[in-house]
């Protein structure tokens, strides 16, 4: 690389929880700086949103579309090579849409859109420009995940024959206070779409479980609920599921489950024996072996995969958490496009962030969960 990478910044403002999240793990490892911004859909908290991040006065902007039409008509040189988008749902598609058109890659939190149209419609744009749309899927950036991912690939279990993941949270266990933003967004269908809880948390759990076992769910049982008087979109929700292998699972997706904090667990059983990740213990692999004594792979140590090792920055025994996952996302995804810039082809292990068909697949689970939870069917058939 001879520069870093520039990125722009849509959302994120005073007050906002996620933005930073993506400004701390995007800066990480030195390969990206936050060129510009424009921070909020309210003018006056856009421009002191920007101040407080001491961005040039001159890349600090009311809005979105007047951040795209002005950092195109900057010199090659100084423009941003991204956008990355961390709004509410339904902010998502047309910043997103209009940065592409205009030549600019895109990082996007998830889910990628409002609806499955509109994901299908970025996945087009995408695919016409040659643009990179990373979708930032946290969880799969753990060191951990990657080895289970790795091991699974390469044979270590066998067949896989069922996997079992469950995403409890338990801080909507009550009625939101009017002052809970993050809450009010989440249960409000304008802005967050047909879903709540399985939008928010269930389609981490649906691409983890995917991910790691490199299967795709092709057939659901859903039965999802709302458990709080007074919401209008689900804040629980279980799953059946049903894989391209034939392998059969669970998903349990809550945000009202009292008392627990964000317990992402997920179980993968192959002939061979088990594989178990916890998210709040994120630096151990528990391998489970039909015909020996259990392993637990541990962060940061010699004998894991060169892909995990990719992805690690401490030496064993320094825990590696949330910003650090997060931050792997962003790295790929800088690797990757620092590599077009210069002429040369990305390695798999930059290449290994998810993308708009990830952001496809999210929304398409999102889609069929609601069918399926209102449908008297029992089985439904996972459509994209």
């Amino acid at each position: 690389m001879q520069s870093k990478i520039r990125m722009g910044m849509i959302g994120g403002g005073r007050k906002a929880f996620i933005g930073a999240v993506h400004r701390m793990s995007a800066q990480l490892d030195g390969l990206i700086e936050l060129s510009c911004a424009a921070l909020s859909s309210d003018p006056k908290v856009a421009l002191e949103s920007g101040r407080d991040l001491m961005l040039p006065a001159s890349r600090i902007y009311e809005s979105y579309q007047q951040m795209i039409a002005q950092e195109k008509q900057l010199p090659e040189n100084e423009r941003m090579h991204f956008v990355s988008i961390v709004t509410p749902n339904n902010l998502h598609f047309e910043p997103a849409m209009l940065a592409l058109e205009n030549g600019f890659h895109v990082v996007i939190d998830k889910p990628i859109t409002l609806t499955l149209a509109e994901a299908k419609a970025l996945k087009q744009k995408a695919d016409e420009t040659g643009l990179f749309v990373c979708l930032t899927h946290t969880y799969s950036g753990y060191p951990m995940v990657k080895q289970a991912k790795e091991m699974i690939k390469n044979g270590a279990l066998g067949t896989i024959r069922k996997v079992c993941v469950e995403y409890p949270q338990g801080w909507l266990s009550q009625p939101a206070t009017s002052d809970n933003k993050q809450a009010a967004w989440r249960a409000d269908p304008a802005k967050s779409g047909i879903s709540g809880c399985m939008a928010d948390v269930g389609t981490h759990a649906a691409h983890l479980a995917e991910y790691i076992s490199g299967l795709q769910i092709t057939k659901i049982c859903a039965d999802l609920h709302i458990v709080v008087n007074g919401r209008a979109l689900d804040d629980d929700g279980n799953v059946l599921l049903r894989f391209n292998n034939g392998a059969n699972g669970t998903l349990m997706a809550s945000q009202i489950a009292a008392g627990e904090e964000n317990a992402l667990k997920i179980k993968i059983y192959g002939e061979k024996g088990g594989m178990e990740w916890h998210q709040m213990e994120p630096n151990n692999l528990i391998v489970k072996w039909l015909d020996q004594p259990m392993q637990v792979y541990r962060t940061g140590n010699a004998y894991v995969s060169e892909i995990a090792k990719f992805n690690t920055r401490t030496p064993s025994g320094h825990p590696e958490g949330y910003l650090e996952a997060f931050a792997n996302i962003y790295k790929n995804f800088a690797l990757t496009l620092a590599a077009r810039l210069d002429g040369k082809t990305p390695s798999p292990f930059m290449l290994d962030f998810p993308d708009v068909n990830d952001g496809v697949r999210g929304m398409a689970f999102i889609e069929n969960v609601v069918a399926s939870s209102k449908s008297d069917q029992k089985w439904y058939d996972f459509k994209i």
